[in-house]
């Protein structure tokens, strides 16, 4: 990995250009990896695509200011510290900016040496609260040293504690079910069965039939009883994945099961007792889909009684590397040939690449790679295309101003997923201008 890299990574939101560079220029000297945003909404959209330690942010900017950048950060990315600058300093500003959780506060004007020590402070802090979290061994079946993943971790061990119901929520590739499966497997309830269920993997005739069970004759085909999923995990645990994709009729009994402890089978006089731990998981926002009353109010408290928000991949910093090494050795020995490297530049891509497909996006990028590898190296011509935007560039003071524009313009595409009418906005330019810059650059729109 490069230098820049091993230092730390730092993403600087100022409004006025000229301190954005002076910003700039002093960190890259000191070894860091610098990515800079004239304001909020485009840090936020850097953020989407980019992994930073750091965030080096103005108090005051037109529209959004860095303390509403300060509380996004805290609330969405608890692996990241945040420093606030002004030129309007006061204790009052200084007090609110702490509170809302800058981890440092420095006025304007500061030395180079003011500078880099409150950013030294605040990646030292992030470093101790990574060690803290290493010491926590992950549950089985789950890897991750970040403080995005402690939090999970932790959460799971409250978990197993208790038979209340949990609501796992998370992007789609999480690994939402494999913390389910922690949960149950860290239990009392072990060695009972865990029955996994795709809601919305069911065809919508045979759901309530599939999830409760039904007697023979209770509708055409139905020559046997057959118990329901919910019967067959009686004494273990039910993962309902998808969630949000059950019927209103199948939300009524599910509602009965957690309420009564009951399962009534389509077609049955009497309902039969259940001893089931029901675990929920959604990459929707169920509340809205309530709002909307497509999802029963109560079922949603009855559901979300323990919640655990599993980080998108792209907030999990380093965790990407042990991941990719780890899926790189499965499936190497799978191969029966040796565990491939990855070189400098691919690791830095794995690093700054979004991952909208999460962790099952790495891994089947990961297996490709190995399965494709010809030699002991895997390099950047190996990578998919789409990643290939993410390989940082070579930089330096001896560069045209053409390169250093096709660069910021390649950079910018790439963190918004090459979304060229998001990308035309964060450049401050017109579609039709970016349109004529990519021709240029041999990348025609499309």
């Amino acid at each position: 990995m490069t230098h820049n890299a091993r230092k730390g990574s730092i993403l600087v939101v100022d409004d006025v250009p000229e301190t954005l560079e002076v910003l700039e220029r002093n960190l890259d000297a000191a070894g860091y990896r610098v990515v800079t945003a004239p304001g909020v909404s485009e840090a936020l959209t850097v953020l989407e695509g980019t992994h930073v330690d750091l965030i080096i942010t103005d108090y005051r900017m037109p529209a959004v200011t860095g303390l509403d950048l300060v509380r996004h950060v805290r609330h969405n990315l608890p692996d990241t510290e945040v420093v606030m600058i002004t030129g309007y300093a006061s204790i009052p500003g200084a007090v609110e900016a702490i509170q809302s959780g800058a981890e440092g506060y420095l006025a304007k004007p500061f030395t180079e040496e003011e500078l880099l020590e409150v950013v030294r402070r605040a990646l030292t802090k992030r470093a101790r609260r990574q060690r803290a979290s290493e010491d926590v061994a992950p549950p089985t079946g789950l890897i991750g040293h970040s403080v995005a993943m402690y939090e999970v971790f932790r959460s799971i061990r409250k978990a197993t504690e208790t038979t209340a119901t949990v609501l796992i929520e998370g992007e789609s590739g999480t690994g939402k079910e494999l913390v389910a499966r922690a949960i149950h497997y860290e239990s009392p309830r072990s060695a009972a069965p865990f029955v996994p269920i795709n809601c919305g993997g069911i065809p919508e005739g045979l759901a309530e039939s599939e999830l409760f069970g039904h007697m023979k004759g209770a509708f055409t085909g139905a020559v046997t009883s057959r118990a329901g999923f919910f019967l067959t995990a009686d004494g273990g645990t039910v993962f309902l994945d998808e969630v949000s994709e059950l019927s209103l009729p199948c939300q009524v009994r599910l509602l009965r099961v957690l309420q009564d402890k009951e399962v009534v089978m389509v077609g049955a006089a009497r309902p039969r007792q259940v001893d089931v731990r029901i675990l929920a998981a959604t990459n929707k926002d169920l509340s809205a889909l309530v709002k909307r009353q497509v999802f029963r109010e109560d079922l949603y408290f009855r559901l979300n009684v323990i919640t655990i928000e599993v980080p998108p991949l792209r907030a999990r910093g380093k965790d990407i590397l042990l991941l990719a090494r780890h899926f790189a050795e499965a499936f190497a020995r799978e191969q029966g040939q040796p565990t491939p490297q990855f070189s400098d530049a691919v690791i830095e891509s794995f690093i700054t690449y979004q991952w909208p497909g999460n962790v099952r996006e790495l891994q089947n990028v990961v297996q490709r790679l190995v399965v494709m590898a010809d030699g002991e190296v895997i390099d950047v011509p190996d990578l998919p295309s789409v990643m290939r935007f993410s390989v940082p560039r070579p930089s330096g003071p001896h560069r045209t101003l053409a390169e250093v524009e096709a660069e910021h313009i390649r950079t910018v595409l790439g963190s918004v997923g090459k979304n060229k009418s998001l990308a035309a906005k964060v450049l401050g330019i017109d579609r039709k201008t970016l349109r004529e810059k990519l021709k240029h650059l041999g990348q025609p729109d499309t």
